[in-house]
Formats: C-alpha cells, structure tokens, sequence
C-alpha cells in the first residue's frame, strides 16, 4: 500500500528525513510518533505529493509518488484522505458544503453529494449540524467536520496530521475510536502524533521518527513516551 525506500529530504541543509525505508501495508492502522520537528508532517506531505524527496522513492498503491506530473498528482489525492490539526475548515461555507468540497471538484453528481456527504456526516456523528457554520462548532465538532470531508470520498488511505493537538483527553478517545471504525471498514490510517495518551489508547504498530531517522518499531499501548 505505501512503500518508502531510501527517502531523504532536506531544507536549507536541515535534516527533515534521511534514509528512511518502511513500508505499511493495506487496512494497517500505524501510529507516527515523535516530538515537532522530527519528520513526521514531511512524510505525510510527501504521501500526498506536496513535498517530493531529495532522495529515494515514495510508492502509493503501485504509484511512484515523486516521479508523477503534477497534473496526476490530484488523481492520487482522490484515493487520500487528510485530516489536519489546523481544521482548514472554510468559514463562509456550512458544514455540508465543506464536507462537499472533494466531491463538487471531482464534478459528481447532486445526488451523490448529497448522499455521500450525509453518509459521511451521519459516520462521524454531526449529521445534525450539516447547516451551521464551523465557528458554531465546539472544537471536537469541526475535527469531526474534517475527518468527514476526507472519508467521503472513500479514500483508501487516511491520513492525519496531529487531528488531536487541540482537544482535550475525552474527546481526543472520541476522534481516535473513530479512526479505528473507519480502519475496521478496511481504509490504511495513518495518525501522525507527539502525544503519548494517543498511542495509550491505540495497540497498533507504532513507527517512530527522532530528527527524520528511523527509530526500532514497537505497539501502542506501551507506557513508553515520546
């Protein structure tokens, strides 16, 4: 499913990732620890063809990640999810039309946002405020908002980027039992975190990163911190 061999990537003579091989496997649910700075939203940036390595090659569903033309690279980000700690959430829009946002692009029917959007919705528990704007959301609203907005599209791959740096304990469980329903229907999730009550509640392989090397791999649910 994603297979990274001998990436490595630089700014400005720092260091982001270097020389990193690993490989995640379809329906894996994998925890990507470290504390800021050591590589972990690079990687996931670089999943999604944002960043292309300096070294190495990225491979996503067969796909060779870093030699796409940037026209193909909105075709691999159809099959992605992305759920950010930032939200990204557009204010002028209602709830429905930014977890319609991936689907009006891609041109598909009325019938099928309306339905896909409310299937979504209704997956994440905030079908009732498809209405409203994301400022009259609480903060657990709107991350649930974002993590509806990329499963609509059924991605194979979700990927998320600290999706529980802003919330509190309670609804940090919430947001992770809820990746794990969607990983149980067969979607690769991905959850980028420095948190370590995160991976307390998550016993799935964790992949950690310290200043973008590749640290031994060990299973969440470890009382070791990060």
């Amino acid at each position: 499913m994603i297979q990274l061999i001998h990436v490595s990537k630089s700014y400005d003579r720092r260091v982001a990732l270097s020389d990193l091989t690993l490989e995640i496997g379809k329906g894996e649910f994998v925890l990507l620890m470290g504390p800021s700075g050591a590589g972990k939203s690079t990687l996931l940036r670089m999943l999604i063809g944002e960043e292309r390595p300096d070294q190495g090659q990225i491979f996503v569903q067969g796909k060779n990640v870093g030699q796409l033309r940037q026209s193909e690279v909105p075709y691999l980000r159809r099959k992605i999810g992305t759920v950010f700690q930032d939200f990204r959430l557009l204010p002028k829009k209602s709830v429905f039309e930014n977890v319609a946002l991936p689907l009006i692009v891609q041109r598909s029917s009325t019938a099928d946002i309306r339905r896909k959007v409310t299937e979504a919705l209704r997956a994440v528990g905030v079908e009732h405020k498809k209405d409203q704007s994301p400022a009259s959301l609480s903060t657990g609203e709107q991350q649930r908002a974002c993590i509806a907005r990329a499963i609509v599209n059924g991605p194979v791959v979700l990927l998320a980027d600290e999706p529980t740096g802003n919330l509190d304990p309670e609804r940090t469980a919430e947001i992770i039992e809820l990746f794990k329903l969607i990983n149980a229907r067969g979607t690769t999730v991905v959850v980028a975190t420095h948190d370590p009550h995160v991976m307390s509640l998550v016993n799935r392989r964790v992949i950690t990163l310290m200043q973008g090397v590749l640290m031994p791999e060990r299973q969440g649910g470890d009382s070791v911190g990060v």
